[in-house]
């Protein structure tokens, strides 16, 4: 089944009292760097937290009596599991949602407290769909894909619809891509409105089924994902929203896990905008020079906002390593009064600020009369770091940075 502009404006009548109008707000910070005109569309701050409940809700409220009397059952790593929820208790129908072990545990709790019964299998969402498809046969629930469905399609293209109503002068859409539902709905609804519209893509190169596919010619599964994006952590494409992206999206880029972790930090630190790695995708595609233009109008879709604490926090330290406001030595000193000091000196005197510092006498190693020291630095950027390294060596330490 095809999806039509007229299903994406009957989704939207469908919607209209259920969901939020999420801001599009220009940024000066992205626009400045990109050379471009960057308008963020934050569906972060959508009820569940992303823009999943719109195709969730659109294909639940559709569904016919006998259907809804089953109750219903997706997979999902996460947000598609909260729309799936927060849908089925709103239309008062039971729900089941099976989650990959390895989901994040605010996802799932969240999906919990919306009334579903939560079934943990396999390591990724393709194995939690494998499952949920099993228990559909075993049951005889109804089944709410996360992407490869019309009516989910219809509901994520509203997004398309509100973007164009909200700025009439957009040049490009940029959003990330897992099983390319959102991109496919947007992709219909702008494209059907502003047919020179530019639609991007954007995948993790760790999990870039898309990418490899529209390369291949044909749908192709990869064999394993990783990324730090588990919202976009898909292995195979689905066969509606293919077809839709090899007829109407103009690119797919693939960005690495590195940008996304940065621009997650940007996010937070530059917008106060809260991301989790599938929605950052977008902006790291920008940030990192895929657009083929400058000077354009771009929407950018942040996608979702439920991001686990625990892997926050981990993703925030990546991240700053990476954009070189983190970084690590390690030095031998004479073990003598005032060495450790005149290290931490050199550290002073080129405003670089100590995190944590560790002083080791024992070591296979270690010449005699020596101790190791191993310091993590607070850095401004990658130029804050090399003169650092700079200091250290015109005063004589040999050091390695970790």
């Amino acid at each position: 089944m095809q999806v039509t502009f007229s299903d994406i404006q009957a989704a939207a009548s469908r919607l209209a009292s259920v969901i939020d109008t999420t801001p599009l707000d220009r940024s000066q910070t992205y626009s400045q760097l990109s050379h471009n005109h960057i308008y963020l569309k934050l569906e972060n701050m959508q009820r569940t937290g992303s823009f999943k409940i719109r195709g969730a809700y659109n294909k639940i409220s559709a569904l016919a009596p006998d259907e809804r009397s089953r109750g219903v059952i997706a997979a999902s790593a996460g947000n598609h599991a909260q729309g799936v929820a927060y849908a089925a208790r709103l239309l008062n129908i039971p729900c089941t949602i099976v989650m990959p072990k390895m989901a994040s545990l605010s996802k799932v709790e969240a999906t919990r407290r919306y009334g579903a019964e939560i079934v943990l299998h396999g390591q990724s969402y393709d194995d939690a769909y494998a499952k949920a498809k099993e228990l559909q046969e075993e049951t005889g629930y109804t089944f709410i894909h996360a992407f490869d469905d019309p009516d989910v399609i219809a509901g994520q293209g509203t997004i398309g619809l509100e973007l164009l109503e909200q700025n009439q002068h957009l040049d490009a859409i940029v959003a990330p891509i897992g099983g390319g539902g959102l991109i496919s709905g947007i992709a219909i609804a702008a494209k059907a409105i502003k047919p020179d519209i530019k639609i991007y893509g954007v995948e993790a190169s760790g999990a870039a089924c898309f990418r490899r596919s529209l390369d291949a010619g044909d749908i192709t599964t990869l064999d394993t994902v990783s990324t730090i994006a588990d919202g976009i952590a898909v292995k195979r494409p689905g066969n509606l929203t293919y077809d839709t992206v090899k007829n109407l999206v103009d690119d797919v880029f693939v960005v690495e896990d590195e940008a996304i972790a940065r621009t997650m930090v940007m996010l937070m630190e530059r917008s106060k905008v809260v991301s989790e790695g599938a929605s950052a995708s977008a902006l790291a595609a920008i940030l990192t020079n895929h657009l083929p233009f400058e000077n354009k109008h771009v929407a950018v879709v942040i996608s979702g906002g439920n991001v686990d604490m625990m892997l926050l926090s981990r993703i925030i330290e990546h991240g700053l390593v990476a954009a070189g406001r983190h970084a690590r030595f390690v030095t031998t000193l004479p073990d003598r009064p005032g060495s450790l000091a005149n290290l931490v000196a050199a550290v002073a005197d080129v405003g670089a600020n100590i995190v944590s510092i560790e002083h080791h006498r024992l070591g296979q190693s270690l010449i005699l009369g020596h101790v190791e020291v191993d310091m993590a630095v607070e850095t401004r950027n990658e130029e804050h770091i090399e003169e650092l390294r700079q200091r250290f060596l015109t005063l004589g330490y040999s050091f390695q940075m970790k």
